[in-house]
């Protein structure tokens, strides 16, 4: 077994890879950029190693400066985590020729597998389903359009050498396969350094499920079972589950026995993931194969009890697989949520800044439950726009999916963030959904439920009286703060009002009547909210505390609490509310006041969120129509396109290509 291994990667994959290493005894080496010089896996490694400046071409993706750190350090082998270097043949070659071992699979595996296009053609060499396509080299956008009508629209254009969501677009038209083109080749060549694109048939209402495998030295393979990962937005995983609510044992079985073909095709070691396309009556296609750890590997490794990273240092350090396939066992039902630094009310823009808060619910196996929160930011550092906005994983696991959904969204309500925009919000209002809670999915769910982009949905009944009840006991308790206060010149009387108000947004006005006798504090209430029925509300909760924690009428409650002018911003399970709670005659007044408008920026293109210029597509006085591509921006290695809302004329432009923006910086105004 190695003595040190040395990780080359950054962030919540490298801790990952650290806590198993130095649990199994190995010493650990972190490698770090400028722009990570304080973050949590350089302080939780045994050594850590500048490699230069933040741009991950010059530090991350450099195979020279983690090959010197390996010969600093004495590192016997390297976990290339994902993404970076981690399906990077040439680096595995030059790694295994300075005498170094590559904890993944070989040169071999990782090229064949790493090309979409050659990896289709294994695969169905294989015996491997795949789904209809052009797999050769594409000229030009003309070329595409043709290779497009020819297998039939809707078609998928993606990078060969993609992944992340990124190089990738939906074409439904001519138009849209020659855009679509353009803007995979260019998203492909700066992400990757590789602008080929293939072209594949577009199979509607799927489901993204994938085939965990593991396989050694020695000729041995096996699977682990199914993710279902269909929740995805542009192309990019949101949440995951396994196993997936939709396969039956059959279906399961012969993907299994495919993946795993598939990866004796191909002589793969170590640990990897056969992607299939499965449509509604439970045809499968394979997608891809990824050639190292997947960000989803947290939820199989919760329904088996085998430790992936593990696994992997050991195949890479010689030995044989422990698992027999008869061995594995899927038990119980497993979810995980990625949290991103991105706005989900503004169409989940990108989101930098500092962390002023990060608490993570508390990680736990209690009873029934397990939660599992992966990792790397610390509270007080700070997300970038260099790297990937992934601020966590949580995962949470059950004996049946209902009880692991509900697990994920109490730890959702309890997770604090701050600092910066998140979408903890959207993960939670997911949790709540119907479709998703039945499990009636498929890569489209985002689209389809949420058309006009996120925002939180209205409180039910339910909802909106235990957000009084919440907004009623942090008001009490603020105004018993004042009270103690010395030297106040009219302190209270000691007689606390029974009729309240409490108004939720601009303008829904509740209210709430607390019993007779029935006040304490901390909390201790029995509250009337409108004509309902009444809550107790018990609660240890002070001012401060961003979670007001708490029972009412007996259910366990969490809800995230902020001051505001006023009143607090509270949200609960996805559903947000501004409240100010107030007496029946100043709510009186209160619905007189006006109600302040934001400016009006309709003749004005706002950055919608920090970023790199790409291009600008039009001139001073140009006329351009509705539709019309204005810029691009490129932020957090994805280029988004800015496109005329309307008819209009430009009156001026106050950006070129290569500025950098801030959030609603003005790229230009129109006539």
């Amino acid at each position: 077994m190695f003595k040190k291994i040395l990780i080359a990667n950054r962030g919540e994959i490298a801790c990952r890879v650290m806590r198993t290493a130095q649990r199994m005894g190995i010493a650990t080496v972190a490698v770090y950029s400028e722009a990570d010089a304080d973050a949590v896996h350089v302080e939780m490694a045994d050594e850590a190693v500048a490699i230069g400046p933040a741009a991950a071409s010059q530090s991350y993706l450099s195979t020279e400066r983690i090959l010197a750190a390996c010969r600093e350090t004495g590192a016997e082998a390297v976990h290339p985590g994902y993404g970076f270097l981690s399906e990077n043949a040439d680096f595995c070659e030059t790694l295994e020729a300075a005498g170094f071992v590559f904890i993944g699979p070989k040169p071999k595996a990782i090229r064949a597998m790493g090309d979409k296009i050659t990896s289709k053609k294994i695969a169905a060499e294989a015996g491997v389903s795949t789904v209809p396509g052009f797999m050769g080299l594409i000229e030009d956008a003309d070329h595409a359009a043709k290779i497009a009508a020819g297998i039939g629209y809707p078609v998928m254009l993606k990078a060969s050498a993609g992944g992340g969501g990124k190089g990738m677009r939906v074409a439904f038209n001519e138009q849209e396969a020659r855009d679509g083109f353009a803007r995979a080749k260019s998203e492909a060549a700066s992400s990757f350094g590789d602008d080929r694109i293939f072209i594949e048939k577009f199979i509607e209402e799927p489901r993204h499920i994938e085939i965990q495998v593991l396989g050694d030295a020695f000729g041995h393979s096996i699977h682990l079972g199914e993710r279902e990962c269909s929740i995805q937005r542009r192309n990019q995983k949101i949440i995951e589950e396994a196993p997936s609510p939709f396969l039956d044992e059959a279906t399961r079985q012969a993907m299994g026995a495919e993946a795993v073909a598939l990866a004796k095709a191909v002589d793969y070691q170590g640990a990897g993931t056969v992607e299939f396309i499965v449509d509604k009556d439970r045809n499968f296609y394979f997608l891809e194969m990824n050639t190292r750890l997947q960000v989803e590997h947290p939820v199989t490794e919760l329904v088996t009890g085998i430790d992936l990273v593990e696994e992997m240092i050991r195949i890479a350090a010689g030995e044989k697989l422990r698992i027999a396939q008869g061995e594995v066992k899927l038990t119980g039902w497993a979810v995980e949520s990625r949290l991103y630094a991105e706005d989900p009310v503004r169409n989940f823009l990108p989101s930098i800044g500092r962390l002023a808060r990060y608490r993570p619910p508390e990680e736990q196996r209690r009873g029934d439950i397990v939660v599992r929160n992966d990792t790397g930011v610390a509270e007080g550092l700070e997300i970038s726009m260099f790297y990937d906005p992934m601020i966590a994983k949580l995962v949470t696991w059950a004996p049946d999916r209902l009880a692991a959904i509900d697990a994920m969204s109490d730890a959702l309500d309890r997770f604090v963030i701050d600092g910066i925009e998140h979408n903890i919000p959207f993960l939670a209002a997911i949790m709540r959904h119907p479709r998703w809670r039945e499990g009636r999915l498929s890569t489209g769910f985002i689209a389809e439920e949420y058309p006009q982009g996120f925002a939180p949905p209205p409180p039910s009944e339910d909802e909106r009286a235990v957000l009084c009840a919440v907004a009623l006991a942090v008001e009490l308790l603020r105004r018993d703060r004042l009270d103690r206060l010395p030297g106040r010149l009219r302190p209270h009387s000691g007689k606390i009002a029974r009729q309240w108000m409490v108004r939720l947004g601009e303008d829904d006005y509740v209210p709430v009547a607390i019993a007779e006798g029935a006040i304490a504090v901390p909390t201790e209430l029995k509250v009337s909210i409108g004509e309902g029925a009444i809550l107790d509300v018990l609660s240890s909760w002070r001012p401060g505390e961003p979670i007001w924690r708490g029972s009412i009428s007996g259910r366990e409650v969490a809800v995230q609490v902020r001051p505001v002018l006023g009143g607090v911003r509270l949200s609960w399970q996805g559903v947000a509310a501004t409240a100010h709670v107030m007496p029946p005659r100043i709510a009186e007044l209160d619905r007189l006041m006006p109600v302040r408008k934001a400016p009006d920026t309709s003749k004005m293109l706002l950055c919608p969120m920090p970023g790199l210029v790409v291009s600008i597509a039009v001139s001073e006085g140009q006329e351009v129509k509705a539709g019309e591509i204005l810029a691009v921006v490129e932020a957090m290695k994805m280029e988004n396109v800015l496109r005329a809302e309307r008819d209009c004329t430009v009156a001026s432009v106050n950006a070129a290509p290569g500025d950098s923006l801030a959030v609603d910086a003005v790229i230009m105004e129109f006539a």
